[in-house]
């Protein structure tokens, strides 16, 4: 699998010598003889190996046709990882800049002290000379830094960490176990199989000769594809006929890997007892990599306050990686693939779909410790092409929870109505990408209502075939708005799970002013009411289906569950300062702006989109309209507020009992959910540390949170803080009239360990038409794969 740290590998040719110097005395076929004693002497016994104690092992899961660990065992492991303490380092300076300092380094790169960024730069210099100063495999410092200097000696490390892991937890001890085993691959004539002129000898990570096991550790989901031709040949060799091999991986195998050994059985068939010649069995542990934080560790910014941050989890790791594009990607990839022959990478970048991000937990925000928090993401693998965007859509939730932080309730609303174009949204609201979401996602369902009334698809077909049925010569304008069905959250151990908030589109009949293309058309208060409820039957499942699913909604989902954490810290913060007590109601967002290709979107250039398509249509179709034939098109208005929902400790035992143990190892490498074999969870922590010594109880005190409303009785709505009035002028926008949602709409009830763990006081929420407060988690399925047995 991977050279151990300490002891250090023979070479393949002395082990060949070896063998062959001992064919005159065992002909090569001496070797099954040794069944049932211990092996004579070419690898180490795998305690002394590792130096451990104990009694052997027996009954392996790989045995048993167990082929995944037990999900209640899933844990982690560290690993020695010295260079990634200088993750951060920069080289700055134009090219010619960078070569003049780079040359200035005149000494062999082993004079400089280890761990020493001289040191560091003198090996990329020495890089650049024998590329004749030209970078074009990584096109940068930065990046060969990751790849080729960090990445590759942590996964020679991680890998010996893994090996003594698997020895220790499958006790595979005693003289019988030999660790580091090379095997040579006989013919049927007993002669040695060559490849490439040289003679083909097999290394085992584990071989049990007695018990005919030869085992191969990965720490990753991978496997070494130079071992291939040796394992067929291996398993045609007479002398091995019941010799079994088990490849054990500490991640899901990918699906190179699974379907490689899937082949490899079928090939290798069956020994005397009957038992497959081939298994697989997946070891499922975390490796986190230990190392010292310091001057030249790169910050984790996501959901940073600010201050002196050195912290880096998981998700800041794994997100450093992702590419801003497919193409920049695959570039990455296949750096990485050729740089690791041996298959001994972990899961990186590439195996995530960053289209499917999400924020699911934030832990307790302590004063000067940081927030420790978590991702969810849908696995993938490396093949798919995807792990690019990782850090668009990680930024995206982290300034997003910040704004909801930074600004007072009374500006978190949008407001799309044809008849107020001057009554958009909030002016700083419409600074940030959390405002731009909102506004663009209410357009974006309109565009979708639109789509569904199509006459002559479903299920636009169904409904004007029921409006001809009832006589109903035309529809009515209407007004669709998002609200969440019960949002599901549970407040435990000082943080906060985001378990579940599915969406739910609201209709109702309305009345603009501005003119309908479609002309007017009359109808009763009965044939409106007919006609609403014939939309909520046939068109608006598929539009609330398509918020809670399709793509195009995916950073509506995200800036909401962002806003449910960041109500969850504001009240936290009510009780005890914490880092973000400066941020809180500061009303200053200039430290998370639009962003990226966004940067100059003005909410007007939504709202005339909006504009257009209710007065000229972007969408069109034949339609009859008072008995005329005509062209109709759709546009629609609106979002509202939300209901709410706790989760027992006892619900949440039953349903999610391995959530926080794998949550909280996400914190420092990202793992499997335990719960769900499509996603992985990703987190850090921002580890903050206040630069001016400030933010202590001098600061201005928090108002108290608000009093939980009742059971049963109407929300109050009242804001965590005191907000101005939403009705009063407002030199920084205009605000919503009173034709719209109440200004309230409280987060879900969290189910915490206090008697009453309600999470309370989102105010003003997007009070306008047109303005909702949503939060969602949707949690994906899909079956685990089959592993080969």
């Amino acid at each position: 699998m991977t050279q151990p740290i300490p002891p250090r590998r023979r070479r393949m040719w002395i082990r060949a010598a070896v063998a062959f110097s001992c064919a005159g005395v065992l002909t090569f076929t001496g070797l099954p003889g040794l069944q049932g004693t211990a092996h004579a002497a070419k690898g180490k016994r795998c305690d002394d190996t590792f130096k451990l104690t104990g009694n052997p092992g027996s009954d392996f899961p790989w045995e048993q046709s167990i082929h995944v660990r037990d999900k209640r065992n899933w844990d982690s492991y560290t690993y020695d990882a010295p260079r990634q303490s200088l993750d951060g380092l920069t080289l700055k300076g134009t090219k010619d800049e960078q070569r003049k300092f780079l040359e200035s380094l005149d000494k062999p790169y082993t004079d400089y002290p280890k761990g020493s960024p001289d040191r560091v730069y003198a090996q990329y210099r020495d890089y650049l000379t024998r590329n004749s100063w030209q970078d074009t495999r990584y096109g940068g410092f930065e990046k060969w830094l990751s790849d080729a200097w960090i990445l590759p000696n942590n996964n020679n490390r991680r890998g010996y960490f893994f090996e003594k892991k698997v020895v220790k937890d499958m006790r595979l001890l005693g003289p019988d176990w030999l660790c580091q085993e090379d095997v040579p691959v006989l013919d049927k004539d007993g002669k040695p199989v060559m490849k490439d002129g040289k003679p083909v000898v097999r290394k085992f990570d584990a071989v049990n000769y007695k018990t005919n096991q030869f085992l191969e550790f990965k720490a990753g989901p991978t496997r070494d594809t130079n071992q291939d031709f040796a394992n067929e040949k291996f398993l045609e060799d007479p002398r091995r006929k019941n010799a079994r091999i088990t490849y054990v991986n500490g991640e899901s195998k990918d699906g190179a890997t699974g379907r490689y050994l899937e082949r490899l059985s079928e090939k290798g068939g069956m020994d005397d007892k009957g038992r497959p010649r081939v298994t697989a069995y997946e070891h499922r542990s975390t490796s986190k990599p230990d190392y010292t934080r310091g001057k030249y560790s790169k910050p984790d910014t996501n959901f940073s306050p600010g201050g002196n941050n050195r912290a880096a989890g998981g998700a800041s790791r794994i997100i450093d990686g992702s590419a801003p594009s497919p193409k920049e990607m695959k570039e990455r990839m296949d750096r990485i693939r050729a740089a690791d022959p041996n298959g001994m990478r972990g899961r990186g970048a590439g195996g995530v779909d960053f289209s499917t991000l999400e924020l699911s937990y934030v832990g307790k925000p302590v004063k000067g410790k940081g927030l420790p928090y978590a991702f969810s993401a849908q696995k993938v693998d490396e093949d798919a092409g995807l792990g690019y965007g990782g850090k668009a859509t990680s930024q995206l939730i982290s300034d997003s929870f910040l704004t909801w932080l930074a600004l007072t309730p009374d500006k978190f609303w949008v407001n799309l109505n044809p008849d107020e174009p001057d009554r958009v949204m909030d002016r700083k609201f419409g600074q940030t990408d959390a405002g731009r979401v909102l506004l663009v996602a209410d357009l974006e369902m309109k565009h979708d209502y639109a789509k569904a009334m199509d006459p002559r698809v479903a299920p636009g077909k169904q409904y004007w075939d029921a409006m001809r049925a009832a006589n109903i010569p035309c529809g009515t304008v209407v007004r669709n708005w998002i609200v969440p069905q019960p949002a599901k959250v549970r407040e435990q151990d000082g943080g906060i799970y985001i378990l579940d908030a599915p969406l739910k589109v609201n209709s109702e009949a309305s009345d603009v002013d501005t003119p309908s293309p479609n002309g007017d058309c009359e109808l009763t208060q009965a044939q409106r009411q007919t006609s609403q409820r014939l939309v909520n039957q046939f068109i608006i499942p598929l539009v609330e289906k398509k918020v809670n699913e399709a793509p195009a909604y995916a950073d509506l989902r995200r800036t909401y569950t962002a806003r449910v954490a960041a109500e969850w810290i504001r009240q936290q913060d009510a009780r005890q300062a914490t880092d973000y007590r400066p941020v809180i109601n500061s009303n200053d967002v200039t430290r998370w702006p639009l962003r990226g290709e966004n940067k100059n979107w003005k909410p007007k250039q939504t709202f005339d989109d909006y504009v257009k398509s209710f007065t000229k249509g972007d969408y069109s179709y034949p339609c009859e309209m008072n008995g005329q034939n005509k062209t109709c098109v759709m546009g629609g208005v609106d979002f509202s507020k939300a209901p709410k929902r706790n989760t027992t400790r006892v619900q949440f035992t039953a349903e999610h009992r391995h959530l926080p143990r794998t949550t909280k190892i996400s914190t420092g490498a990202m793992t499997d959910d335990a719960e769900n074999e499509s996603l992985l969870l990703l987190g850090g922590s921002t580890d903050t540390q206040t630069g001016d010594g400030g933010d202590d109880d001098t600061d201005p005190k928090p108002t108290p949170t608000p009093t939980p409303t009742p059971t049963g009785s109407k929300p109050t709505g009242r804001p965590s803080t005191p907000a101005p009035d939403p009705t009063a002028p407002d030199p920084g926008g205009p605000k919503p009239d009173g034709n719209k949602p109440a200004p309230d709409g409280g987060l879900a009830h969290t189910g915490s360990d206090t008697p009453v763990g309600l999470i309370s006081g989102i105010a003003a929420a997007l009070a306008a038409s047109g303005a909702a407060l949503v939060w969602w988690r949707r949690r994906r399925t899909a079956g685990p794969r089959t592993p080969v047995g």
